[in-house]
């Protein structure tokens, strides 16, 4: 395809309003410009329905379950409706619960929380550190990173051949990577487990927010995902999936909420009963305001339309990659190689360059925000620059020597609020800084590189 087949994207994919998309900043060359917001990998802006649906419900804000005001029982009923909507979003089966956590992270270390004692774990050392790390009380088998989408499969399915076929096992993975944005097999690999007795669960955080997730189609018995991600930055997450692990397993938290019946024994300590709902693990008072917020997100993208959504994803994917494609100081970082399906997150590096030092000239003289570094994905982006896996990843000094290789990369993301200009005048700063060099000069301040502002 060439630059001019991309040169105007179709008028049914125009941006949804976001929070933040009129916001100016300084520029150290002087000046302002409308903030370009590329990372949306980390934390994605707040949808301004979701925004609006937030501001009209905080004066009703109340106590949940365990009021009987008005304003008590309207947020009971907001709560459960967020419960319910999340559940129609990602498809789930009869009987799944629907559990409010943090974050992405926290639902993975509640699933953690909840294994069956002697199970065995199944995971990927492309993950997220969310993913990666959270099962340290369980027997953890890393599987080295795969080249395709065939080589995941057949790398999980020789792991699970070899396992002992008689106790618990799970297997971990991402919906979409962090740091490459490519897609996973996962129905494929949910497929491979359930052959040889395990469950899976998926961490969708990448995923749901560019791409419709169906916990049925898919076949995965639990999935993770971050409201921050999804245009909800409210503190809010998820972990959807079968109850039985959840509902076995003792509290996430020990509190109100959690207990359905505490009483004194005559020895003087106290009995509990458990809720076998998801409340068993929602102890303490809910974050309401961040299950409206995340419910109201799900809503959004449903009405918006995923086909819409992906397809103007895609455009600006494109509109990326063949922008740069006559820049041969960039190189994009793949494990499945260029042609692979990815949602809007691309990394790189750039020949001669410290990714932190590039990353900063960004966003001092363009008004552009990336992310360098490793991305909480310290393996896998260490095998993808070909470093030693020992090696410290740490931010460089700005003074790279041409040709050094960065043991960082600089990642550029984006999604459903991201204007066309964003994209382009990031293009068009990666063509300058590399052709014509940075502007300003930089120091190293705390590890990070930063504009020297001391002359």
């Amino acid at each position: 395809m060439s630059v001019s087949t991309v040169a105007a994207a179709p008028s049914v994919c125009a941006p949804l309003p976001v929070l933040g998309r009129d916001v100016t900043v300084p520029l150290v060359t002087g000046g302002e410009v409308t903030y370009a917001a590329l990372d949306y990998a980390a934390s994605a802006p707040a949808l301004q329905r979701v925004w609006d649906d937030v501001a009209a419900y905080a004066p009703y804000y109340g106590s949940v379950h365990r009021g009987a005001g008005y304003l008590s029982q309207l947020s009971t009923d907001l709560f459960e409706n967020a419960r319910r909507t999340v559940a129609e979003f990602l498809d789930c089966r009869g009987g799944d619960q629907v559990v409010f956590t943090r974050s992405t992270t926290d639902s993975l270390n509640l699933l953690a929380a909840a294994l069956p004692a002697g199970c065995q774990v199944f995971v990927f050392e492309t993950e997220h550190h969310a993913s990666l790390l959270p099962w340290r009380d369980a027997r953890v088998t890393f599987l080295d990173a795969p080249r395709s989408p065939r080589r995941a499969v057949e790398t999980l399915e020789r792991a699970l051949a070899e396992r002992d076929p008689h106790g618990p096992a799970l297997v971990c993975v991402t919906g979409a990577s962090n740091v490459t944005g490519e897609l996973w097999p996962v129905r494929e690999l949910a497929a491979a487990a359930h052959a040889h007795g395990a469950r899976i669960v998926l961490d969708a955080a990448q995923l749901a927010p560019h791409h419709p997730v169906s916990v049925k189609d898919l076949d995965v018995d639990w999935v993770a995902f971050s409201g921050h991600k999804l245009y909800a930055p409210f503190g809010s997450g998820v972990l959807a999936g079968r109850a039985d692990w959840l509902r076995e397993a003792e509290p996430y938290l020990a509190g109100g909420g959690a207990s359905r019946k505490v009483t004194r024994r005559t020895d003087g300590g106290v009995d509990v009963e458990w809720h076998d709902s998801a409340a068993r693990h929602e102890a303490g008072s809910p974050n309401v305001i961040g299950a409206y917020a995340l419910a109201s997100a799900c809503k959004a993208l449903t009405e918006a339309g995923f086909d819409t959504l992906v397809a103007r994803e895609q455009y600006l994917v494109a509109k990326v990659r063949e922008g740069l494609a006559d820049v041969p100081q960039v190189r994009f970082l793949s494990l499945f190689g260029d042609d692979a399906p990815r949602v809007g997150v691309l990394s790189f590096v750039v020949e001669g360059w410290n990714s932190s030092h590039f990353a900063a000239a960004l966003s001092a003289e363009y008004g552009i925000g990336v992310r360098d570094g490793l991305f909480c994905a310290h393996p896998l982006v260490r095998t993808l620059l070909g470093s030693d896996p020992q090696t410290q990843g740490e931010c460089g000094a700005p003074e790279a020597a041409p040709g050094e290789k960065s043991l960082n990369a600089i990642r550029v993301s984006f999604g459903a609020g991201t204007p066309d200009e964003h994209v382009e005048r990031f293009v068009r700063a990666v063509k300058e800084l590399v052709t014509d060099g940075a502007q300003w000069n930089y120091r190293t301040e705390d590890g990070r590189c930063v504009p020297d502002t001391s002359a």
